[in-house]
């Protein structure tokens, strides 16, 4: 690897907290709202923590790819490329709900290697490395020890087709909300990845998520002993559109209740 591991860290992290100012500065503030979908929204202050965030990364690293949500994204030919949300949870965030991050991955040679999610409101940098664990403003986490699906507190979200797609994840969420200890859906998937890892969260499902949503939060649940499959308990991958992160002690068990969901699905 020929870029050093703490300067990728250390600008990583920068660009997360360049991008979280941005989004202090303009919360509870009137946000020129456009439409992607129906309901999938976009604000003034995506792009502009997008830029900020992209910026800096180019200017530490002029030769890497930089992928984002948005619009500001650099393809090069390079070995490393970088997954940008700048402002996962934007219909919170256009609400006044407060509850949303910046997602920064990355990859090389396709391998995701550093992952950072950062909640500017309550100043949590998640922090992991490949090998080297997972953190939150610098202490060690871990996933939970929760063995039972039945006292597991989920988490999931709904893709923005809910209305016109059968696939809607309503079926799963059902099933879940009678399994396990509760569910929650709060918005951020990235967010609910990082809350997996850190032990807030026993389990996460969610499907038709994109690159930038999973790319950091999915390495944090592995650095932190979880494990992270698709909806076939098969290897995930960023570009998968499912998504299954426990950890590791209910996973057989929320396979099971998705399965059971499956099997009625195509009869």
């Amino acid at each position: 690897m020929k870029q050093r591991k703490g300067e990728l860290k250390k600008v990583a992290q920068e660009a997360a907290l360049k991008g979280g100012l941005v989004l202090l500065k303009n919360f509870g503030r009137y946000n020129k709202v456009s439409y992607k979908g129906e309901i999938n929204l976009v604000t003034e202050t995506d792009h502009l923590s997008e830029k900020v965030i992209v910026d800096h990364l180019h200017q530490n690293f002029k030769e890497h790819t930089i992928i984002t949500e948005e619009i500001y994204s650099l393809k090069q030919d390079s070995e490393y490329q970088w997954l940008v949300d700048p402002l996962d949870g934007t219909t919170n965030y256009a609400h006044g709900f407060p509850v949303f991050c910046i997602s920064i991955g990355l990859a090389w040679q396709n391998q995701i290697i550093l992952g950072v999610v950062y909640q500017p409101l309550l100043k949590e940098m998640f922090l992991a490395e490949k090998g080297g664990g997972s953190f939150l403003n610098k202490k060690r986490v871990f996933v939970s020890q929760t063995k039972e699906l039945k006292q597991s507190l989920l988490a999931t979200g709904f893709p923005y087709d809910i209305r016109t797609s059968r696939n809607n994840n309503l079926d799963h969420f059902c099933n879940f909300a009678v399994s396990a200890q509760a569910v929650r859906r709060a918005g951020a998937a990235a967010l609910d990845l990082a809350y997996t890892a850190a032990g807030r969260f026993d389990g996460f499902w969610e499907l038709k998520l994109q690159a930038w949503d999973v790319a950091a939060g999915s390495l944090m649940v592995t650095e932190a002993g979880g494990k992270v499959t698709d909806f076939k308990g098969e290897l995930f991958r960023i570009y998968s559109k499912e998504i299954l992160a426990t950890n590791g002690q209910i996973h057989e068990q929320m396979l099971d209740v998705i399965r059971n969901v499956q099997v009625i699905s195509d009869q």
